[in-house]
């Protein structure tokens, strides 16, 4: 049977009141239905269509053109949409939302909060669910970077230290807070690049290319806004994250940062009433 949680490109063998058969070639007796209310607008017997293969409603492996979130054996960010007896349901693009089991959850999940999720196949049931736990997929034994390799990072959530990440849906990483020169937030997908693997295998990451002199890039979006505005900026390192973020569109940490930078290179002034920039 057709692989479930992934996307197949199939050949349209047929049409019925239902909808499309699809299988992988004319002679195919392994064949999914599409349904009509994903078939396209127009179409031939034999083209070529890539769907995503799931178990409808009924237990039943079923075609789609929807789009999920995430495939089989990713990482996602999803809002629960539901929880019952049996355990929690999130929106992940498709009809049927994803199921994740109580024992498969890091804490007890809230319907309208924000999770990372895995998406793995139950070998017992051959369904589609997810997992918060998500150490359990992740590991770094055998790595399969090296320093200053540019990798995929998926935020999962950040502390005091960071922000912890995961690396190319394998490994465990850490952006430390002195290289974090922008606002960043538990979901976010970015390129980076591998700073430092310790002895421990413990993996240190950079969104900005190690090896160069790295640039606070919001201390250049700061001085441009000076330069636009006359040389003066009414905001102080006292400013309220309200107000910097109605001003500039940015968070105190960053503006903070930014403006520190600024200053120890002798390219503005701090005073009262706001920065200056020095002409």
């Amino acid at each position: 049977m057709f692989e479930i949680g992934k996307y197949i490109t199939l050949k349209i063998l047929r049409e019925t009141d239902p909808g499309l058969y699809l299988g992988k070639d004319t002679e195919s007796e392994e064949v999914v239905l599409l349904p009509n209310k994903y078939k396209p607008k127009t179409f031939k017997i034999g083209d070529e269509i890539r769907v995503f293969i799931y178990l409808d409603f009924e237990e039943r492996p079923i075609a789609t053109t929807l789009k999920p979130f995430l495939n089989l054996n990713e990482f996602g960010y999803l809002r629960c949409v539901d929880v019952t007896n049996h355990g929690a349901y999130m929106e992940w693009g498709l009809e049927k939302n994803l199921f994740v089991p109580f024992n498969e959850q890091a804490r007890p999940m809230k319907v309208n909060n924000w999770y990372i999720i895995y998406l793995y196949l139950d070998e017992q049931t051959n369904r589609l669910a997810g997992s918060s736990k998500t150490n359990q997929f992740l590991q770094n034994n055998d790595l399969t970077i090296k320093v200053y390799d540019e990798i995929d990072i998926l935020i999962t959530h950040l502390t005091d230290a960071g922000a912890n990440v995961i690396i190319n849906g394998l490994h465990k990483g850490l952006i430390y807070l002195e290289d974090i020169f922008e606002d960043i937030r538990t979901g976010d997908f970015l390129k980076a690049f591998v700073k430092n693997i310790r002895d421990d295998n413990k993996i240190d990451v950079v969104i900005q290319k190690p090896g160069y002199k790295s640039i606070e890039p919001n201390a250049q979006y700061i001085l441009d806004e000076l330069k636009s505005s006359g040389g003066f900026i009414p905001l102080h390192d006292k400013s309220s994250p309200e107000t910097i973020k109605d001003i500039l569109g940015l968070s105190k940490k960053s503006f903070k940062k930014a403006i520190g930078k600024l200053y120890k290179d002798k390219q503005i002034t701090i005073k009262e009433d706001g920065i200056f920039y020095y002409n």
